[in-house]
C-alpha cells in the first residue's frame, strides 16, 4: 500500500485530472438509467441487473476513489505556508489537488445516489 501511494504522490494533478471524478460519476448515470431502460424493456424484468450494476458501480467508486487518494497525496506537498499571495507552481498544484479531492468526494456520493434507486426498487413498474 505504502509503495502505491508514494507512486501517487509521483504523479501530477492537472486539469484533466480534475475533470476525472464527475465524468467517471456522469458515465455510471448514463450507464445506470440506459441499462435499466434496455433491461426492462428487452426481458422485461432485471434479469442479471443487479450484478452487472453493482460490477459498475464498484468500478465507478474505484476510479474516483483511486483519483482523489492521487489529489490527497498531491495536497500533502510541502509549500508555503497560507496565505498563498503568491501563484507559485506548488501553490497552483495544491489547489488543483484540493479541487480534484472535494469533486471526487462529490462524485463518490453523486454515485452512491445514483445507485440507491436500484437497490431500493424491485422491478420495472
Amino acid at each position: 500500500m505504502k509503495r502505491w501511494l508514494k507512486g501517487a504522490h509521483r504523479l501530477r494533478v492537472t486539469l484533466w485530472t480534475l475533470i476525472v471524478p464527475p465524468t467517471t460519476w456522469a458515465v455510471h448515470f448514463l450507464f445506470s438509467y440506459l441499462w435499466v431502460a434496455i433491461s426492462c424493456e428487452r426481458i422485461g424484468k432485471w434479469a442479471l441487473f443487479p450484478t452487472a450494476f453493482a460490477i459498475g458501480t464498484v468500478v465507478a467508486l474505484v476510479v474516483i476513489v483511486a483519483s482523489g487518494v492521487i489529489a490527497w497525496q498531491q495536497s500533502r506537498t510541502p509549500g508555503d505556508p497560507p496565505p498563498h499571495n503568491e501563484g507559485t507552481d506548488i501553490d497552483r498544484l495544491r489547489f488543483l489537488a484540493y479541487s480534484t479531492m472535494l469533486l471526487a468526494g462529490l462524485s463518490f456520493v453523486a454515485v452512491i445516489f445514483t445507485a440507491m434507486p436500484v437497490l431500493m426498487l424491485g422491478d420495472c413498474r
